[in-house]
Protein backbone atom coordinates (compact mmCIF):
# COMPACT_ATOMS: atom_id res chain seq x y z
CA UNK A 1 0.00 0.00 0.00
CA UNK A 2 1.37 3.54 -0.97
CA UNK A 3 1.99 6.10 1.70
CA UNK A 4 0.08 9.19 1.52
CA UNK A 5 1.94 10.68 4.05
CA UNK A 6 5.64 11.93 3.89
CA UNK A 7 7.99 14.34 5.62
CA UNK A 8 11.48 15.63 3.99
CA UNK A 9 13.35 14.72 7.14
CA UNK A 10 11.90 10.93 6.53
CA UNK A 11 13.02 11.19 3.35
CA UNK A 12 16.65 11.90 4.39
CA UNK A 13 16.65 9.60 7.26
CA UNK A 14 16.04 6.41 4.79
CA UNK A 15 18.31 8.05 2.61
CA UNK A 16 21.17 8.27 5.01
CA UNK A 17 20.19 5.02 6.11
CA UNK A 18 20.44 3.43 2.59
CA UNK A 19 23.95 5.22 2.19
CA UNK A 20 25.16 3.74 4.99
CA UNK A 21 24.43 0.49 5.07
CA UNK A 22 25.20 0.13 1.04
CA UNK A 23 26.90 3.46 0.08
CA UNK A 24 26.52 6.00 -1.91
CA UNK A 25 26.15 3.62 -5.12
CA UNK A 26 22.96 1.84 -3.64
CA UNK A 27 21.02 5.49 -3.15
CA UNK A 28 18.16 5.42 -6.46
CA UNK A 29 15.36 7.64 -6.06
CA UNK A 30 13.10 3.68 -7.00
CA UNK A 31 15.08 2.05 -4.12
CA UNK A 32 14.37 4.87 -1.67
CA UNK A 33 10.70 4.71 -2.61
CA UNK A 34 10.11 0.97 -2.30
CA UNK A 35 12.02 1.66 1.47
CA UNK A 36 9.16 4.15 1.90
CA UNK A 37 6.23 2.18 0.65
CA UNK A 38 5.52 5.16 -1.65
CA UNK A 39 5.76 7.02 -5.22
CA UNK A 40 8.63 7.97 -6.85
CA UNK A 41 7.39 11.26 -7.70
CA UNK A 42 6.72 11.47 -3.79
CA UNK A 43 10.35 11.66 -3.09
CA UNK A 44 10.87 13.73 -5.97
CA UNK A 45 8.62 16.79 -4.48
CA UNK A 46 10.47 16.41 -1.55
CA UNK A 47 13.99 16.57 -2.16
CA UNK A 48 14.10 17.03 -5.72
CA UNK A 49 16.43 15.42 -7.94
CA UNK A 50 19.10 12.48 -6.97
CA UNK A 51 22.04 15.49 -6.38
CA UNK A 52 19.97 17.45 -4.45
CA UNK A 53 19.20 14.48 -2.46
CA UNK A 54 22.95 14.01 -1.89
CA UNK A 55 23.44 17.19 -1.02
CA UNK A 56 20.60 17.69 1.45
CA UNK A 57 22.07 14.35 2.71
CA UNK A 58 25.61 16.25 3.46
CA UNK A 59 24.02 19.43 5.12
CA UNK A 60 22.24 16.79 7.32
CA UNK A 61 25.43 15.05 8.00
CA UNK A 62 26.86 18.28 8.46
CA UNK A 63 24.65 19.43 10.89
CA UNK A 64 24.57 16.21 13.29
CA UNK A 65 28.47 16.40 14.13
CA UNK A 66 27.59 19.84 15.69
CA UNK A 67 24.99 18.10 17.80
CA UNK A 68 28.53 16.66 19.95
CA UNK A 69 28.04 18.39 23.39
CA UNK A 70 30.98 17.69 26.56
CA UNK A 71 30.50 15.44 29.50
CA UNK A 72 32.62 15.33 32.24
CA UNK A 73 33.29 17.41 35.20
CA UNK A 74 36.97 18.97 34.02
CA UNK A 75 38.06 20.51 31.36
CA UNK A 76 40.51 17.32 30.34
CA UNK A 77 37.61 14.97 30.71
CA UNK A 78 35.02 17.11 28.70
CA UNK A 79 37.78 17.39 25.75
CA UNK A 80 37.80 13.61 25.57
CA UNK A 81 34.34 13.04 25.76
CA UNK A 82 34.65 15.26 22.62
CA UNK A 83 37.03 13.22 21.29
CA UNK A 84 35.07 9.93 21.97
CA UNK A 85 32.01 11.04 20.15
CA UNK A 86 33.69 12.62 16.75
CA UNK A 87 35.05 9.13 16.94
CA UNK A 88 32.30 7.68 17.19
CA UNK A 89 29.78 9.93 14.66
CA UNK A 90 32.83 9.62 12.12
CA UNK A 91 33.00 5.77 12.47
CA UNK A 92 29.02 5.33 12.15
CA UNK A 93 28.89 7.28 8.80
CA UNK A 94 32.17 6.92 6.89
CA UNK A 95 30.38 6.78 3.23
CA UNK A 96 28.22 9.89 4.45
CA UNK A 97 31.40 11.37 5.66
CA UNK A 98 33.33 10.65 2.35
CA UNK A 99 30.00 12.50 0.51
CA UNK A 100 31.20 15.36 3.00
CA UNK A 101 34.23 15.63 2.18
CA UNK A 102 34.07 14.86 -2.14
CA UNK A 103 31.69 18.33 -1.36
CA UNK A 104 35.11 20.15 0.29
CA UNK A 105 32.87 20.78 3.22
CA UNK A 106 34.93 18.72 5.48
CA UNK A 107 36.28 21.73 7.41
CA UNK A 108 32.66 23.10 8.22
CA UNK A 109 31.90 19.82 9.35
CA UNK A 110 34.53 19.79 11.65
CA UNK A 111 33.70 23.53 13.23
CA UNK A 112 31.08 22.60 15.91
CA UNK A 113 33.28 20.00 17.43
CA UNK A 114 36.54 22.27 17.03
CA UNK A 115 34.54 25.46 18.90
CA UNK A 116 33.06 22.61 21.75
CA UNK A 117 37.08 21.83 21.91
CA UNK A 118 38.00 25.39 21.80
CA UNK A 119 35.51 26.67 24.84
CA UNK A 120 37.03 23.55 27.05
CA UNK A 121 40.58 24.57 26.42
CA UNK A 122 39.81 27.83 27.51
CA UNK A 123 38.36 26.45 30.91
CA UNK A 124 41.86 24.65 31.34
CA UNK A 125 43.67 28.17 31.24
CA UNK A 126 45.77 27.96 27.61
CA UNK A 127 44.58 30.23 24.90
CA UNK A 128 46.12 31.30 21.51
CA UNK A 129 48.78 28.99 20.04
CA UNK A 130 48.92 26.71 23.06
CA UNK A 131 45.05 26.47 22.72
CA UNK A 132 45.26 25.52 18.96
CA UNK A 133 47.77 23.45 19.66
CA UNK A 134 45.47 21.39 22.09
CA UNK A 135 42.04 21.18 19.11
CA UNK A 136 44.39 20.27 16.33
CA UNK A 137 45.94 17.51 18.32
CA UNK A 138 42.90 16.03 19.47
CA UNK A 139 40.84 16.07 15.73
CA UNK A 140 43.99 14.69 13.98
CA UNK A 141 44.11 12.24 17.00
CA UNK A 142 40.62 11.14 15.92
CA UNK A 143 40.74 11.17 12.44
CA UNK A 144 43.67 9.17 12.19
CA UNK A 145 42.51 6.20 14.74
CA UNK A 146 39.41 6.16 13.03
CA UNK A 147 41.35 5.89 9.25
CA UNK A 148 43.91 3.17 10.48
CA UNK A 149 40.37 1.25 12.38
CA UNK A 150 39.32 1.36 8.85
CA UNK A 151 42.20 0.20 7.52
CA UNK A 152 42.37 -2.48 9.49
CA UNK A 153 39.15 -3.70 9.45
CA UNK A 154 38.97 -3.72 5.60
CA UNK A 155 42.92 -5.30 4.87
CA UNK A 156 42.90 -8.47 3.41
CA UNK A 157 44.11 -11.48 5.43
CA UNK A 158 48.07 -11.06 6.59
CA UNK A 159 50.47 -13.60 6.05
CA UNK A 160 52.32 -13.75 8.54
CA UNK A 161 50.24 -12.31 10.46
CA UNK A 162 51.06 -10.50 14.13
CA UNK A 163 51.01 -13.45 16.18
CA UNK A 164 53.33 -14.98 14.01
CA UNK A 165 55.84 -11.81 13.72
CA UNK A 166 55.60 -10.99 17.69
CA UNK A 167 57.96 -13.46 19.64
CA UNK A 168 60.90 -12.61 21.83
CA UNK A 169 63.54 -11.65 19.94
CA UNK A 170 62.11 -8.29 17.68
CA UNK A 171 60.39 -7.45 21.30
CA UNK A 172 64.00 -7.07 22.20
CA UNK A 173 63.40 -9.85 24.83
CA UNK A 174 60.42 -8.72 26.18
CA UNK A 175 58.13 -11.56 26.25
CA UNK A 176 55.36 -9.80 27.88
CA UNK A 177 54.89 -6.89 24.87
CA UNK A 178 55.21 -9.53 22.74
CA UNK A 179 52.47 -11.09 23.54
CA UNK A 180 50.64 -7.86 23.67
CA UNK A 181 51.44 -7.39 20.05
CA UNK A 182 50.37 -10.80 18.98
CA UNK A 183 46.92 -10.50 20.26
CA UNK A 184 44.59 -8.01 18.07
CA UNK A 185 43.97 -4.68 19.30
CA UNK A 186 41.39 -3.19 21.58
CA UNK A 187 40.24 0.04 19.57
CA UNK A 188 38.17 1.11 22.24
CA UNK A 189 40.49 0.99 24.83
CA UNK A 190 43.24 1.97 22.46
CA UNK A 191 41.50 5.38 21.91
CA UNK A 192 40.23 5.84 25.41
CA UNK A 193 44.13 5.42 26.83
CA UNK A 194 45.74 7.57 23.88
CA UNK A 195 43.38 10.87 23.63
CA UNK A 196 43.68 10.43 27.20
CA UNK A 197 47.76 10.58 27.35
CA UNK A 198 47.50 13.28 24.51
CA UNK A 199 45.15 15.42 26.04
CA UNK A 200 46.45 15.24 30.02
CA UNK A 201 50.07 16.05 28.08
CA UNK A 202 49.13 19.05 26.23
CA UNK A 203 47.33 20.32 29.35
CA UNK A 204 50.36 20.23 31.11
CA UNK A 205 52.36 22.12 29.19
CA UNK A 206 53.32 26.05 29.69
CA UNK A 207 51.28 28.45 27.40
Amino acid sequence: MTRTSLSREEVLAAAGALVRQHGPAALTMRKLAAELGTAVTSIYWHVGNRESLLDALVERTVRELGEIRPRGRTPAARIVSVATALRRELRERPHLIAMVHERGLTERMFLPAQQALVHEVHRAGLRGTAAARVVRAVQFQVVGHVLVERYRERAPAQRPGEDELWHTAPAEDDPALARALARPPDPERLFAASVRALVDGLLAQPG
